[in-house]
């Protein structure tokens, strides 16, 4: 069975390139690319470079609020990864009464139109507690409500081979009316795999012709500043003298002016990077490089990511892990294919 593939808040693609890159040794059970939607110029002319660069007008350029999905081709499968700003820990966590919080509700709506096989939902782990709980119970029961049965699980990236601390509800539902069941794969088979950041930027070292590898101008107290933090400590936990330390009142946020730790995986790539919140690198007196950063989130090196330097920082950053959406995706093929592999139980009671 052929999966076409259709992907709502598409983002630069590292969700499609796990979904195209699924292998589980029989071609007969792939996934292929039939459509994309996001609302970001940039982001989609990214997807469309990377995932169907033969087919440029299937990657469609619009607010989802607005966008007419009668005009699309039919599917077999389903990804959203709905926009999580107002239920990421970072954020304000208004939930369902901010702006991006109701447009799951678009997922939903492509649920029902296109009745797809199975789908894959993500949002960031802060969903489990936006508006005391009461969103994602909503949730659960809307896509529930649509024709599936649904495994919510957080998975812990890292845990997975990925070079960095990410975590990710993903929920994966299948049409009632399919005799399938999924599980969540184990993390074990990737117990022994080298996830350390240093691991993932040196080995193999970035070409010198990389694309998206420049790097960021570092001011000169900036530099000062990071000469005095040590890999893993930030502004905050390091001996700052005192003409360096930030007068910052309320939260003090441990990743601004944080240093990774060259042995551990990365902590959360994210979009931002004013106010010290772009990634630091362990040794040298910098922020990391939109290559860099894509490295940890396990996209190859060929992926160019097209925009301005500060729009390929968010992409990346609202990315899925290519690896670990790959590790998900051949769980559902193998699923659906017959094929038993290790998993354990879902984290998240519904």
């Amino acid at each position: 069975m052929i999966y076409r593939l259709g992907e709502l808040f598409c983002g630069p693609g590292g969700i499609a390139w796990g979904a195209l890159n699924a292998d589980i040794g029989n071609p007969e059970f792939r996934i292929v690319h039939q459509w994309a939607n996001d609302y970001d110029a940039s982001t989609c002319e990214t997807y469309r470079h990377n995932i169907c660069s033969d087919a440029p007008q299937t990657v469609y350029h619009e607010d989802i609020r607005k966008f007419d999905m009668s005009k699309l081709a039919d599917i077999d499968a389903l990804a959203f990864g709905f926009p999580c700003n107002d239920y990421s820990v970072v954020g304000e966590q208004k939930g369902m009464d901010g702006v991006y919080g109701p447009l799951y509700s678009y997922g939903v709506a492509a649920l029902k139109r296109f009745k797809p096989m199975w789908f894959l939902a993500e949002n960031v782990g802060g969903l489990r507690n936006a508006n005391e709980g009461k969103a994602f119970t909503k949730i659960l029961n809307e896509l529930r409500e649509s024709g599936y049965t649904i495994t919510p699980h957080l998975y812990k990236f890292e845990e997975y081979g990925i070079p960095q601390a990410r975590h990710r509800i993903i929920i994966v539902g299948i049409r009632d009316d399919i005799d399938v069941t999924y599980h969540v794969p184990s993390p074990e088979p990737y117990s022994g795999m080298d996830n350390s950041c240093r691991h993932a930027i040196e080995v193999p070292p970035i070409p010198d012709d990389a694309p998206n590898n420049e790097l960021t101008k570092m001011s000169k107290q900036v530099v000062e500043r990071l000469g005095y933090i040590k890999p893993g400590q930030n502004a905050f936990t390091a001996e700052l003298p005192e003409h360096l330390r930030l007068n910052i009142k309320g939260a003090q946020i441990s990743q601004i002016y944080k240093r990774l730790d060259p042995e551990k995986p990365s902590y959360t790539v994210t979009g931002s990077g004013g106010g010290g919140t772009h990634i630091y690198h362990w040794s040298e007196p910098r922020a990391l490089t939109n290559r860099e950063r894509a490295r940890l989130q396990t996209f190859p090196d060929t992926y160019v990511f097209q925009g301005s330097k500060e729009s390929v920082r968010k992409q990346i950053g609202m990315a899925v892990p290519c690896k670990g959406a790959q590790i998900i995706f051949e769980a559902i093929l193998k699923s659906f294919a017959g094929i038993e592999y290790p998993y354990v139980e879902a984290n998240i009671n519904e």
